[in-house]
C-alpha cells in the first residue's frame, strides 16, 4: 500500500529575513514620505524567490510582536534585554512588510504575547493533526528542535535543508534536546544565562547520557563519575544552578499552544489585493520590475493594475 505524501506547510520566520535585508541592503531607497525602505526590498525579493520557487499551497508568515511583552519577559524580565530597541525607520518597514503579505494573500501570524517561533510551532502542531508536514523557512537554531519525523527546516539564504535526523550533526544533540541543551548552555543572543561554566559539549554529552534535562537534575549524583571533562564541577553547578536551569528551560522551549485565531482554512494562499498591492507599491516607490514580479507571483495582470480606474 502506497502512502500518499504529507501535504506541506511553509511556516515562515519572518522577523530573520526582515533583519538580514535592513543590516545587509543599502539604505538608498525611500517611500514616499522619504522613510528607508531597503528592509522592504530585500524582504520582498525574498517573498518573490521563495513563491516562485515552491508555489506554496500552504504558507503562513510568522511576526514577531512581542519585542517586550512576551510570556518569557513575565517569567524573566531581563529576557532579550541584551537587544536595543528597533529604530523607527525599522519599526515602520515591519509593518509595511506584514501588509505586503497580506496584499499577496499570505495568511499571516502574529501576537502580542508570543514569539514567532512560538506561533510556527503552534500552526505547525495544529496542522499535524490533519495531516500536514512543516517546512520551517529559517536559519534559527531554535525552531530545531520543532522537527518530527516528516519536517524539515530550511535555510534559504543558504540553500541548506535538513529533518531531524540531521539536526545532531548540526548542533550535537537530537532536535527534542535543543530546548534542554540551549537551557544548559544559555543562549546570548536572546539573554538567556543558563547554567554558568556548562559548555555545548559538556551539555551534549550529559544529554547524551541522560537523555533529557529532569533526568540528569535527577540523577546529577552520578555526574561526577561520568567520563567527562570537568565532571565534578559541573555536578557541583548543576546542583548549585537547579532553579536557573529549569526556568531556562521554560524560556528556551517553544510554546505549541499559541492562539492563532482561525486556523480551520489551514492557512491556504489567499486572493491578492491587487488595490491594495498597487496602492502598497506606489506608497514605497517599487520599481516597474519589482511590481511586475509581484504581481505575477499571485496571478495578477500587471498591465491591467496599471490602468487607472
Amino acid at each position: 500500500m502506497t502512502i500518499a505524501p504529507r501535504t506541506p506547510l511553509y511556516l515562515v520566520d519572518a522577523s530573520l529575513y526582515v533583519f538580514r535585508a535592513w543590516h545587509s541592503i543599502p539604505d538608498e531607497f525611500q517611500d514616499a514620505e522619504g522613510w528607508p525602505t531597503n528592509a522592504v526590498h530585500g524582504f520582498a525579493r525574498f517573498l518573490l524567490e521563495l513563491i516562485e520557487r515552491e508555489r506554496p499551497r500552504h504558507i503562513a508568515i510568522a511576526f514577531d510582536e512581542a519585542l517586550d511583552s512576551c510570556f518569557r519577559n513575565a517569567l524573566y524580565p531581563a529576557y532579550k534585554a541584551n537587544r536595543d530597541p528597533a529604530p523607527e525607520a525599522l519599526r515602520r518597514q515591519f509593518g509595511h512588510c506584514k501588509a505586503l503579505c497580506n496584499a499577496l494573500g499570505l495568511p499571516v501570524l502574529a501576537h502580542v504575547e508570543y514569539e514567532a517561533d512560538d506561533l510556527i510551532g503552534s500552526a505547525l502542531a495544529s496542522m499535524r493533526t490533519h495531516g500536514y508536514r512543516g517546512v520551517i523557512v529559517s536559519a534559527d537554531k531554535d525552531l530545531s528542535q520543532l522537527l518530527d519525523g516528516h519536517d524539515e527546516q530550511w535555510d534559504f539564504a543558504r540553500g541548506q535543508r535538513w529533518t531531524a535526523e540531521g539536526v545532531p550533526a548540526r548542533h550535537g544533540v537530537l532536535a527534542r534536546q535543543i530546548a534542554d541543551y540551549l537551557a544548559l548552555t544559555g543562549d546570548a543572543v536572546d539573554n538567556i544565562p543558563g547554567v554558568p561554566g556548562i559548555g555545548a559539549k559538556t551539555a551534549a554529552a550529559l544529554l547524551g547520557h541522560f537523555d533529557t534535562l529532569d533526568a540528569l537534575l535527577a540523577r546529577v549524583e552520578e555526574v561526577p563519575f561520568l567520563r567527562v571533562r570537568g565532571a565534578a564541577s559541573a555536578a557541583a553547578r548543576l546542583r548549585e544552578h537547579r532553579a536557573q536551569a529549569l526556568l531556562c528551560r521554560q524560556l528556551t522551549t517553544i510554546a505549541v499552544d499559541a492562539p492563532l485565531g482561525d486556523s480551520s482554512g489551514h492557512f491556504v494562499r489567499g486572493q491578492a489585493d491587487a488595490a491594495g498591492l498597487l496602492e502598497l507599491c506606489d506608497r514605497l516607490r517599487f520599481g516597474p520590475m519589482t511590481r511586475r514580479r509581484l504581481h505575477e507571483a499571485v496571478g495578477l495582470d500587471f498591465a491591467t493594475s496599471q490602468v487607472p480606474s
